[in-house]
């Protein structure tokens, strides 16, 4: 069976201010024409479909769009809800979609799979919504934490696994143990590292479609993150974005496909030449625009010839002046259109004799050095420059003539 393993899709997410969504819609567009183009069996979202529990109306409509081209496209789809989802207003949506689309919000229907036919057999699909362990205490006591509360829903998939036959497949939105978050990205969903689910809580399936960590990540050959299908941070700039392209086998077993990068596959029950069934290759999507970071004095930001490739890019600019530069961020979106972060980052560290400013106050002798010890605070370390300690010896200097003839 042909499996695209998608997840994150994040609708109605910013970035710097700016809306996504257009941007968006032309990836998800082109994850369409790939189902089509690949002859994609079944489609799996792994949680936050929305960005926000109050999503406006573009939104719905972008994802009902998608949704209904998947579906047009020949495929079976299965959406669980995430950590940023509304449960219930991503379960409404699912009342008003067609046949051969899931929609999984109900912590109550773990363990009732979606069931899906190849000429190999069924394939049961078990969704795992995003369980928050306060609100399933007393349905499952003793859960404290997301690591409990999917062990429990794996016991429930394994039980009814077991007892179907067949090869089976678990959805789920989590931290597993293994991965590496994007730093200020991924809402934090573990209190102390306890959420932390060990990766063996999804022993038992055939394949482990996760979501909830927004670069692509491998922890085993069955178990593995797709990430987000666009780019949300400059953080995760480098990190490629698509999906895995899944060929699950007779036996339910998923190997290392032939290459890494999206690899043609052939047709469901016909596999390419020298393909081997039960594989699993990345399937890159297109990046609307890449997103750099340019580190330079600003004076080089802003002229230097080696940047003038990147008009066109989303930009953070790190300027390196040793000190704050005047209204830098209008400056430099005269030249970067896009620019949406700047960071200042001098290259030469501050000197700092670790005194406080109340300390440096007390300590002045003169106006000068009182003049000094305030640009020293406010600069974090770095006093009156030669040429400012001229200017303001100057004004005191005529600030004493005045008040002399007054």
């Amino acid at each position: 069976m042909r499996i695209l393993h998608t997840s994150d899709w994040h609708i109605g997410r910013s970035f710097h201010g700016h809306a996504t969504l257009d941007a968006l819609r032309g990836v998800l567009e082109a994850l369409v024409a790939q189902v089509r183009e690949h002859r994609v069996e079944l489609v799996i979202v792994a949680g936050d479909v929305f960005d926000s529990a109050t999503p406006a109306a573009g939104a719905y409509t972008l994802l009902s769009e998608t949704l209904r081209g998947l579906a047009d496209a020949g495929a079976t789809v299965v959406v669980t809800s995430g950590n940023h989802d509304s449960a219930a207003r991503l379960g409404f949506q699912s009342a008003l979609l067609r046949d051969g689309v899931h929609v999984v919000t109900d912590p109550a229907t773990i363990g009732t799979p979606i069931t899906v036919h190849d000429e190999h057999g069924p394939v049961h699909v078990y969704g795992i919504p995003y369980l928050e362990p306060v609100l399933l205490r007393s349905t499952w006591p003793g859960v404290r934490t997301q690591a409990d509360v999917l062990a429990r829903a794996m016991q429930l998939i394994r039980t009814d696994a077991v007892a179907r036959g067949g090869r089976s497949i678990a959805v789920a939105h989590c931290f597993a143990a293994g991965v590496e978050p994007t730093p200020h990205l991924e809402r934090d969903i573990q209190q102390g590292g306890l959420d932390v689910v060990p990766l063996s809580t999804f022993d038992g399936v055939d394949y482990v479609a996760l979501g909830h960590i927004h670069g692509r990540q491998r922890l085993s050959p069955r178990v593995r993150y797709a990430g987000a299908p666009l780019h949300y941070s400059f953080d995760e700039g480098h990190k490629p974005r698509g999906s895995w392209l899944v060929e699950l086998g007779a036996d339910g077993l998923v190997q290392e496909g032939q290459g890494s990068e999206g690899a043609v596959l052939g047709t469901p029950g016909n596999p390419a030449e020298g393909a081997v069934e039960g594989t699993a290759e990345w399937l890159p999507l297109p990046v609307p625009r890449r997103l750099v970071t340019l580190t330079a004095t600003l004076d080089e930001l802003l002229a230097d010839e080696r940047f003038a490739g990147h008009a066109g890019d989303w930009v953070r600019a790190e300027y390196t002046d040793p000190l704050p530069q005047r209204d830098p961020m209008r400056r430099l979106l005269a030249r970067f259109p896009h620019c949406a972060e700047v960071r200042h980052a001098p290259t030469t560290p501050r000197a700092d004799d670790a005194r406080t400013y109340a300390q440096r106050v007390r300590t002045a002798r003169n106006e000068a050095e009182l003049v000094d010890a305030f640009l020293t605070h406010v600069r974090e370390g770095e006093g009156a420059s030669a040429r400012e300690a001229e200017i303001v010896g100057e004004l005191l200097d005529e600030r004493i003539r005045v008040e002399a003839k007054a």
